[in-house]
């Protein structure tokens, strides 16, 4: 696998986009950011890092041995963005037990659910330009 114009174009612009729908949600729609107990710019700029590492392990995570067995690329892209949405929503919640102990059961099942959606749309853009991104290939010598 190389890391070229292909990987860097999907994963900042997959990256950017599942960080857009995270904000809109939870800043926009749900308006959980009143409940930081720290400054705003500091959660934002977290979450900016958790969503540029996240990219690049779903696009690892999609060109893994282990995917590759997947042949469909698009059903490869969504099984890897359903991975990395449920992982993350794993440990968010883990990570983030003294926020979510007053919310239900149901609130968190919906959360999860937009994980996972943001995730899978993330990995259906990085595969989209994946495939519209062509780079020549080196022969090695």
């Amino acid at each position: 696998m190389r890391l070229g114009l292909r990987f860097f174009l999907s994963w900042i612009l997959s990256s950017s986009l599942m960080f857009t729908l995270f904000y809109l949600w939870h800043g926009v729609f749900l308006n959980d950011f009143k409940r930081i107990q720290f400054p705003l710019t500091w959660f934002v700029t977290f979450a900016a890092f958790t969503y540029l590492v996240l990219g690049a392990g779903i696009y690892f995570l999609f060109e893994s041995r282990l995917f590759k067995k997947f042949r469909n690329v698009f059903f490869r892209g969504i099984m890897a963005g359903v991975v990395a949405g449920i992982s993350l929503i794993m440990i968010a919640t883990i990570v983030h037990i003294s926020i979510t102990r007053h919310l239900s059961a149901e609130h968190l099942m919906i959360d999860g659910v937009w994980q996972v959606f943001e995730q899978v749309v993330g990995a259906l853009i990085m595969v989209s330009l994946k495939l519209l991104i062509h780079e020549e290939e080196f022969e090695h010598v």
